[in-house]
Parts: structure tokens; sequence; C-alpha cells
């Protein structure tokens, strides 16, 4: 049993220290193109969680320079509606990065309205053409939680090179994207998920385990290599006894921290880290303006 305590990997400091590489390039550049980047961050209904989420993308934009042309939309607002803004963002020559804050209400289709954002304007990286890039390993925009995993284990100098590497979850936000991401790292990598037969024996393989379930405790210290990289994409919402409510990921953080070599904290791990690549990739889509 390793008695060590696992390494912390500070998503949140490395956020902010991609910001003010970001503020800086932004300061150098705005002068030459004579705007700042502009994102544009669509928000339907009264979800109290997204309102949070929304408000710190937002506060992240300001911090950096990053002109916000965020939309509040009522809940009854309508699909064609959605559409019609979604088209006039892509021709705002103001507007680099464009993001459908999910979930949307259930009369709403997520997966059409991310289909009408133009491919250099997906700021989430989760258009079908540039999920293709990143199947194709070329140039595009990446989906920012994955991206923000592979970013934090490049600070930590953490090599994935023929390393054995499991993904628990297969979402088109996280899962799949993260397994290729790994791939094009040259790790070997496995995805497990629901359906999948002896968690544990599987998990158990992992040199660098990464959890995005969004399922409260479902990794144990017993599933983990002794020595690991554990990732925790996980952000749960739990309540104990008292009616107190907190933030958890999906691994026992206590117990597993006895075990691995290195491991993120929820929050403040990859949470953070998502924002940031959602920063640099509206920055990525504001550069090629220098370049047409």
């Amino acid at each position: 049993m390793n008695t060590k305590t696992a390494k912390i990997l500070d998503g949140k400091g490395l956020a902010e220290k991609i910001y003010t590489e970001l503020a800086a390039t932004i300061a150098q550049l705005q002068p030459k193109i004579g705007r700042p980047p502009g994102l544009a961050v669509l928000m339907v209904g009264d979800n109290p969680a997204s309102a949070a989420y929304v408000r710190n993308k937002e506060k992240a934009c300001a911090q950096v320079g990053i002109a916000s042309f965020g939309q509040h939309l009522p809940s009854e607002t309508s699909q064609s509606q959605l559409e019609d803004i979604i088209n006039q963002l892509n021709q705002d020559q103001r507007v680099d990065g464009i993001l459908v804050q999910l979930p949307l209400p259930d009369h709403l289709d997520a997966i059409a309205l991310l289909h009408q954002i133009a491919p250099d304007k997906d700021a989430d990286g989760l258009h079908p053409v540039n999920l293709g890039r990143l199947v194709r390993s070329e140039t595009g925009l990446r989906s920012c939680t994955p991206a923000g995993v592979m970013r934090l284990l490049a600070e930590y100098k953490i090599s994935l090179a023929g390393k054995q590497a499991v993904v628990v979850g297969r979402s088109i936000l996280v899962g799949k994207p993260m397994a290729l991401m790994l791939l094009e790292a040259d790790a070997t990598v496995t995805i497990a998920h629901s359906r999948s037969h002896d968690l544990k024996a599987i998990t158990q393989t992992a040199d660098i385990l990464v959890a995005g379930v969004g399922r409260p405790g479902l990794i144990s210290a017993d599933m983990v290599k002794p020595g690991a990289v554990v990732i925790d994409v996980g952000i749960n919402r739990v309540t104990d006894s008292k009616g107190k409510s907190r933030l958890v990921g999906d691994i026992e953080f206590r117990a597993i921290a006895n075990v691995a070599e290195y491991i993120t904290p929820v929050p403040g791990g990859i949470g953070p880290m998502t924002v940031a690549m959602l920063l640099e990739n509206t920055v990525s889509s504001y550069l090629r303006t220098t370049q047409n």
C-alpha cells in the first residue's frame, strides 16, 4: 500500500496561468485586428447550475479581454428562433466563438442546434467537423473538457506514450474525445461504460484513469492501480443529512489519494480547465481572422 499522499493536479492554478497568457496575446493582437475576440454563450431558461456556469464563463472572458455577446433567452424560445440567432452570430464578424449552454429545455433539439454553429466558431469543439478533425489528427477546435485534461497532464510532464489509459464513460462531451486525444498521445486506450463487465478489473489496469460518468463515488480505492494518475471529470452536487450541498466528483477522493501518484480535486481540477480551453478556442478562432 502506498502510504504517501497523491500529488494534486491543480487545474485552478493552471487555468489562471492560461488566462494571463491569453490576456497578453489579446493585448498584443487587438491593435492590429481592431477589435477584441468575441464569445457568445446562449442560455435558454432558468437552470440555476447553468446560470452559475455562464456567469463563470463571462467573468473569465472579462478577465482576459474577450467581449461577451451572450444572450439569456426565455425557456419558451423556439427551435427556429434559436437557429436564427445562431445564424446571425455565424455572420457577425465580432464573434469568434459560439456556445449553446446545456442542458436545454426538453422541446429543443441540442444536436440540431450544434450543427447550425459554423465549425470555425464552435467554441465547445463538438461540431461533427471538429470531431472529425480530431479523429484524423488534423488542426481544429478541440472539445474543452478533454483538452483541459490533456493540458493539465502536459503541465505536470506526465508521460502518456505507451501507458495504459482507461476512460470510464463514453459521452460525446468527454469520453469519446478523451479516448481519441489519449490515443493521439500514443497511450493504449480502453473505454469502459455502464455495460462493461467487471469494471474493477478494467480500471485496475490503468496507468492513467479518467472518470467522467456523473456518479458520485463510482471509483473506489480498490479499483485503482497503485501509482496511477487519476483524473476526475465528474461534477455532482450531493446533499448531506443536514441539507447542506457540496460538489463532488466520480471518485472517492480521500481514499484514492492514498493509492494514486497524481489526482485531480473537485472542485478546482478539471472544471476550471474546461473554461480555460473554451477561452483558448475562442482566441484560436480570433487568431485565424488575422491569417485570412
